[in-house]
């Protein structure tokens, strides 16, 4: 998307320390100078280039977290949006086990009757948890510079954008990496790459389906299991050399 004319008022407001009513609202009862550092942080964060030399980086290196949303619906075009962020911190084929992230996030919209059997999350749960800003801040900061992974990861980043734009007016630019590519690739016979039938076929436990953060740990210990295929069949032993061969698969 097109960023506004930062001639406006919106961005003169924003330089001098305030913030438009609207924007503010996000926030909740939260100080719209707090929000304006928040916005400052994730700008100044998605501002940074891409490392050329995280390419460079052996896989069993790796600083990634993996991650997943819960969402109101499939549309973040349409008024859907986040109801959670859940995530974890993976180095090598090392899962930090204590280095996760979860929250709920109290959405402007509905939560269909459907979402809320599936996820188990309610209207009444989200109207005291973290404002949008507040979540996706907190999500920002524990990925700091990572790389990240998910499953399906379109629809995740569809969503991190639309939150993005709405609060920041920027866009994801962290390097996604996505374990159904990785699927694919690796395994180009198989006729469902779905995250249930994956995690089955690698012998990971399934629970928990559809709660963000054991979503994202049973989504970690099927990145942790390609990595050890991708280390004994594959001649791929960096991030870069790995862009690469998902690029012509």
């Amino acid at each position: 998307m097109k960023e506004p004319n930062k001639g406006g008022g919106f961005w003169n407001n924003l330089r001098h320390g305030g913030m438009p009513s609207a924007i503010a609202s996000i926030r909740g009862g939260e100080t719209a100078q707090q929000t304006a550092q928040q916005m400052a942080f994730i700008r100044s964060l998605m501002r940074e280039k891409r490392r050329p030399e995280v390419l460079h980086t052996p896989l069993s290196e790796l600083e990634t977290v993996v991650f997943d949303l819960e969402t109101t619906g499939f549309s973040s075009q349409h008024g859907d949006e986040i109801l959670s962020f859940g995530a974890i911190k993976v180095v090598g084929e090392e899962i930090k086990e204590e280095e996760c992230f979860h929250t709920l996030v109290n959405c402007s919209t509905s939560i269909p009757a459907n979402i809320t059997e599936l996820t188990g999350i309610t209207e009444e749960m989200c109207k005291t948890a973290p404002s949008l800003m507040d979540g996706l801040h907190n999500f920002m900061s524990f990925v700091g510079k990572r790389v990240l992974i998910a499953h399906a990861s379109a629809h995740d980043k569809a969503f991190l954008n639309a939150a993005l734009w709405k609060t920041s007016k920027v866009q994801l630019t962290h390097r996604v990496l996505d374990t159904m590519m990785l699927a694919r690739w690796l395994e180009p016979t198989r006729s469902n790459y779905t995250l249930d039938e994956l995690l089955a076929v690698h012998g990971i436990p399934i629970h928990g389906r559809h709660n963000a953060l054991e979503d994202a740990k049973m989504t970690a210990r099927l990145w942790v299991a390609y990595l050890r295929e991708i280390a004994q069949h594959k001649k791929v032993e960096t991030l870069g050399e790995l862009y690469a061969y998902l690029s012509r698969s």
